[in-house]
């Protein structure tokens, strides 16, 4: 018998999620589980899986990512993301995507497909249509409420990035380990409010927000970029997996070093290296997921 345990780990978030709100996190995670445990059953691998979880988010509006994202000052919708292959020890990564509703896609072919690990801004969007993504109007990507949410925010000259957690979408991520014990993580976002056109935050980051490598587990990091950036937060959880501490600990150790050291806050979730999950957060509320070969139906929550 394998020693492994295929898991999947999601995140969609780490902040204040309103009470009316929980209802459509909860079933925004869920769905992206249920897809990425059907790939992961039928003997896909964690790259695949943590692609496609991913996603799904991506496509739900609940979710600061792809057509949920949050808007610049200037109204336009620039999104990172990045997906990191622990077999191969290999990622790729976008930032400052405008246009493309799956910029977790992009990011994978920026792996398949690239030498590099990271491409921003126009370069990465000419990448974008060269490999055969369609872009989108912006219009696509826009919703109401992140509409009213920046005209509120562009009025109020006290707000600050971290007042975010109090009232933002969350970035989405996934960690998975297939049957081979491979490991994956991805990790997708539209940035924090009241953010200037160019700004690029820890997601598209290996090794803040995201981390993956087979015989150690891998990472997705979520909440204030600045802040994880700050203490190489994903690093920070895999040194703590590497030495062979239990992934619970791991996360709750770094939700404690991003808050002693940076100010920071935020969630982790990971997988160690036998695909036992890990999960913690420092903000209000975390909507957040797992499932593997063990349990009969997804674990979900945001409290």
């Amino acid at each position: 018998m394998s020693r492994y345990n295929p898991s999947l780990v999601v995140h969609g978030g780490a902040w204040e999620i309103p009470d009316e709100e929980v209802k459509a996190h909860l079933r925004g995670v869920q769905k992206a589980i249920e897809k990425g445990w059907s790939l992961l059953a039928s003997g896909a691998s964690a790259l695949d899986c943590v692609e496609e979880t991913v996603a799904v988010m991506e496509d739900d509006p609940t979710f600061d990512a792809g057509k949920g994202s949050i808007l610049n000052t200037d109204g336009s919708v620039e999104m990172d993301a990045s997906i990191m292959d622990g077999c191969r020890f290999d990622a790729g990564a976008v930032a400052a995507l405008r246009n493309f509703p799956n910029p977790v896609r992009v990011a994978r072919k920026v792996l398949e497909e690239t030498e590099h690990w990271l491409l921003a801004g126009p370069g990465c969007e000419a990448f974008a249509v060269r490999h055969g993504f369609e872009s989108v109007p912006v219009e696509n990507l826009l919703t109401e409420r992140e509409l009213k949410r920046l005209q509120i925010l562009i009025n109020d000259p006290r707000f600050r990035s971290p007042h975010a957690f109090g009232g933002k979408r969350g970035t989405v991520g996934a960690v998975a380990m297939d049957k081979k014990g491979h490991v994956a993580a991805a990790t997708s976002t539209g940035g924090t409010p009241k953010k200037l056109p160019g700004r690029v935050g820890d997601t598209p980051l290996i090794g803040c927000g995201t981390y993956a490598e087979d015989g150690v587990g891998g990472i997705s990091c979520t909440g204030w970029g600045e802040s994880i950036m700050k203490v190489m937060l994903a690093r920070e959880v895999a040194e703590h997996l590497r030495s062979g501490k239990p992934p619970v600990d791991s996360a709750e150790a770094c939700v404690g070093i991003l808050k002693a050291r940076a100010g920071g806050l935020g969630g982790i979730i990971c997988l160690d290296r036998y695909g036992n999950p890990g999960m913690a957060f420092n903000t209000p509320r975390m909507a957040r997921g797992m499932m593997n070969a063990e349990t009969d139906k997804p674990f979900i929550s945001v409290d």
